[in-house]
C-alpha cells in the first residue's frame, strides 16, 4: 500500500520524504487556505518536492468551470492528479477529462454506489473519506472493503485512496483491507512508527548496555 501525505505544509512534505516512505501528496481547498499562500505557487513547490502524484482541487461547481480548472491546474506540473468531486457535474467532467489524458481524483466519496460511477467515468484516484463517514454512525471501513471488493471483481482499474484517516487503526485496517492507498496527516504519519512498547524496549536495551560498560 502506498502512502500520502495529507497537507500542503512544505515542512512536513519535506520531512516526510526525507524518510524516503512518502509516495505522493493530497491537498484540499482547506489545507492550501491554512497555509495562506497562493494556490498555484503551493502547488508547483509540493510537485517539486515529491516524485509522485499530487492531488490539487478544483472549486468550480459546475462541469465546464471544472474542466477549465482542470486543465490549468494540470498544466502546471506533470505529477499533478486533478481532484473533483463526486457529484454528477464532476462524473461528466471525470469523463472527458481523462478522454484528454488529464488524470483525476473523484473525491468526498461515502459510498460503494459512488465509487463504481467513479471508476465508469474513468477516474485515476477514487477518494472515499473513512473518517467522515465514521463520524455520522455508519462504518468507515465496512464501505472501504465494498468499494476494494467492486473494484476487485469488476477489473476496474481506478485507485482506491482511502482518505479522511484519523488515526493509525485506520491506516491498518485499510492496508488489510487491500486499499492501494492511504492519505494521511503528517501527525498520523509520524505515529505509524511509534508504538510503546518499542520505547521500552529501547530504554531497556540502553540502561542493560551501560552495564556492560561498567565492567570491560
Amino acid at each position: 500500500m502506498q502512502i500520502f501525505l495529507d497537507t500542503a505544509n512544505v515542512d512536513e512534505i519535506h520531512q516526510g520524504v526525507a524518510m524516503g516512505l512518502v509516495d505522493g501528496v493530497t491537498t484540499n481547498p482547506t489545507l492550501v487556505a491554512r497555509e495562506k499562500r497562493k494556490f498555484r505557487e503551493c502547488i508547483e513547490e509540493i510537485c517539486s518536492l515529491v516524485d509522485g502524484p499530487v492531488s490539487a482541487e478544483v472549486t468550480a461547481t459546475d462541469t465546464e468551470g471544472m474542466i477549465r480548472e482542470a486543465r490549468e491546474i494540470s498544466s502546471w506540473a506533470e505529477n499533478i492528479v486533478v481532484k473533483i468531486p463526486m457529484v454528477p457535474e464532476g462524473l461528466v467532467a471525470v469523463r472527458r477529462l481523462t478522454e484528454e489524458g488529464i488524470r483525476t481524483n473523484v473525491t468526498l466519496v461515502f459510498s460503494a454506489n459512488q465509487a463504481l460511477l467513479a471508476a465508469k467515468a474513468g477516474a485515476y484516484f477514487c477518494s472515499p473519506f473513512i473518517g467522515r463517514i465514521d463520524d455520522i454512525g455508519e462504518d468507515g471501513m465496512e464501505v472501504l472493503s465494498e468499494i476494494v471488493s467492486v473494484y476487485d471483481t469488476y477489473g476496474f482499474e481506478t485507485q482506491v485512496l482511502a482518505a479522511s484517516m484519523r488515526h493509525p487503526h485506520h491506516v491498518r485496517e485499510a492496508a488489510l483491507i487491500g486499499a492501494d492507498i492511504a492519505t494521511v496527516p503528517f501527525k498520523v504519519f509520524a505515529q505509524l512508527a511509534r508504538h510503546p512498547l518499542t520505547d521500552v524496549g529501547i530504554k531497556r536495551f540502553l540502561e542493560d548496555w551501560e552495564k556492560v560498560e561498567d565492567l570491560v
